[in-house]
């Protein structure tokens, strides 16, 4: 699995994952292993080939193509504080091979988060926004038509309703 930066790119969308009460939640994690997290420490590791280790910070892609975000070692969570960041399931259907005009959705939602002169790159969701706009620059350049919306595309539309997580920067600059 290729790494950005020393990250592990990932999108959390529709994950089809088991969550009980007091029990650690588990995916699969594209390109092998399991990821676990704890539910007292929201702290996340792997499993690969018997090997237990941390997740490290960043977003992970999980087997599902869903998107896990990782920061300061811990899952960051939903509004509900009781399970694994979420963005709802991307119906393609919407946005499938739809033209991109102008920004893209994660260029937009990189700005939206970062800032237009990057004035807010220090914010908590900035890094996971670069990975995801990484990603679809990524899935773009490897299509047929790479002016159209890509899986990635249709994760960052959702991500761009998040407001609690994907915040919109408010530099004063």
């Amino acid at each position: 699995m290729k790494t950005m930066t020393g990250l592990l790119p990932a999108a959390v969308l529709g994950l089809s994952v088991t969550t009980a009460t007091n029990a650690d939640w588990t995916s699969g994690m594209q390109g092998g292993g399991t990821v676990t997290v704890d539910p007292d420490t929201r702290r996340a590791t792997i499993t690969r080939d018997g090997v237990t280790s941390p997740l490290w910070n960043g977003t992970h892609r999980l087997q599902d193509g869903s998107v896990l975000i990782i920061n300061h070692g811990a899952v960051i969570p939903n509004e509900a504080m009781d399970s694994p960041r979420q963005l709802p399931p991307v119906e393609t259907s919407d946005w499938e091979g739809a033209p991109i005009v102008g920004y893209s959705p994660c260029e937009r939602l990189t700005r939206h988060v970062c800032g237009k002169q990057d004035e807010c790159a220090v914010a908590v969701a900035c890094d996971p926004a670069r990975q995801l706009l990484a990603m679809e620059q990524e899935e773009r350049a490897q299509a047929d038509s790479p002016s159209r919306m890509t899986y990635t595309s249709g994760q960052c539309l959702e991500a761009l309703k998040d407001t609690v997580y994907f915040s919109v920067c408010r530099s004063g600059k």
